[in-house]
């Protein structure tokens, strides 16, 4: 009788959110397909990913790797020797755990763990959450054996052989059936009879969205709309001191939402960064969205990834730099317009890809075995 291999695998990344979530709905994947596989998260010391991974029940080991920053830092003249430390710290990690394959989801450990795997010759995948790749991720794309992507235009930057068009995986609980939107506005006290507004900034929280919205939350409010409120942990107590002598018994301030199936739920209509997984989310969701990209990002990929839905009529754009002039005419025009509601709602459904972790875990066993 011949003993099952039991495989092994590393999912390196975090930073955020965005990178954090799809690695756990891929580990999830890979639990349900193996059952007996073992996996290890490798993440950078002191970022979210410390924090989330082990509360979805993996273990995580941090290394001490920072990114570049785009101005001369002090940060900047370490970031060799941080780096140098990572590899060493990502050989050991790897020479001890002997992994069958390293998936990369992006994020600082990304980088040094698909490296050294790669020149170890375990087999390396990843998965590329934005319409336009990072630096790092462009160079790996020699040494993988499949890139995961969820744009249709990437074949202009990695080979097409190794390209799968599988989406952004996203959490268990957007792809099930969503809770009835009398539930979710229940569940955050919300009313029934008014147009519920969403607005998450990402996993950290979004200054101009949260400037913007503080700008206008008197003309929200004289025009019927409830607010449903991410502010992110380090803006939160801020937005509630400034705005504590505000009538706002419609408006709902949350530091972070955990029950985001419940959110988009209970959601008419959602304001957002431009993030993979945000966009991924809201296709799936399928409300309208009134996009708002980050300009603190590599290659500008949010702007990127919000015009992919802007081109097909499923989104609407607003410039960071114009958030707060903007922001609330753009919202009350657009409530006003049923037509337009329904034409997002409809368009942005049809991008959505609900099976991605499944499609990717299902690709990777096939390569390694």
């Amino acid at each position: 009788m011949s003993i099952a291999k039991k495989y092994k695998f590393i999912i390196a990344g975090g930073g955020t959110g965005g990178h954090i979530f799809p690695a756990v709905a891929i580990a999830d994947a890979l639990k349900q397909q193996l059952p007996s596989c073992e996996i290890l998260f490798v993440g950078a010391s002191g970022r979210m990913e410390m924090e989330k991974v082990p509360q979805a029940g993996y273990k995580i080991i941090g290394l001490e790797v920072v990114g570049l920053q785009r101005s001369l830092t002090l940060k900047n003249l370490l970031f060799p020797f941080k780096l140098i430390k990572s590899l060493v710290q990502a050989f050991n990690v790897i020479r001890k755990f002997k992994p069958n394959a390293c998936i990369g989801v992006g994020g600082y450990a990304s980088g040094p763990v698909l490296f050294i795997a790669a020149l170890m010759g375990i087999k390396i995948f990843i998965q590329e959450q934005n319409s336009y790749p990072g630096i790092t991720n462009k160079i790996l794309s020699k040494f993988a054996r499949k890139i995961f992507v969820a744009y249709d235009n990437l074949n202009q930057f990695f080979k097409n052989e190794k390209i799968v068009l599988s989406g952004n995986p996203v959490r268990k609980d957007i792809t099930a059936v969503l809770p009835s939107k009398e539930e979710a506005l229940a569940f955050f006290d919300l009313k029934k009879d008014k147009k519920t507004v969403l607005i998450i900034g990402g996993s950290l929280g979004a200054r101009t969205i949260n400037e913007s919205i503080e700008k206008n939350i008197e003309l929200f409010s004289e025009n019927g709309f409830q607010l449903l409120w991410q502010t992110g942990k380090i803006y939160y107590d801020g937005i509630i001191e400034r705005t504590k002598n505000n009538n706002l018994s419609d408006t709902k301030i949350h530091q972070f939402i955990r029950e985001m199936n419940m959110a988009y739920s209970a959601a008419d209509i959602i304001i957002s960064r431009a993030g993979a997984l945000s966009i991924s989310e809201l296709c799936i969701v399928g409300k309208p969205a009134i996009l708002i990209p980050s300009p603190n990002v590599s290659e500008d990929h949010q702007t990127k990834n919000a015009m992919a839905l802007v081109n097909k009529n499923a989104a609407i754009l607003v410039k960071d730099i114009e958030a707060k002039d903007k922001l609330g005419n753009v919202l009350l025009e657009l409530t006003k317009d049923e037509t337009k509601l329904n034409e997002l709602s409809n368009n942005i459904k049809t991008l959505a890809k609900t099976n991605a972790a499944n499609e990717i875990v299902s690709e990777i066993i096939k390569q390694i075995k």
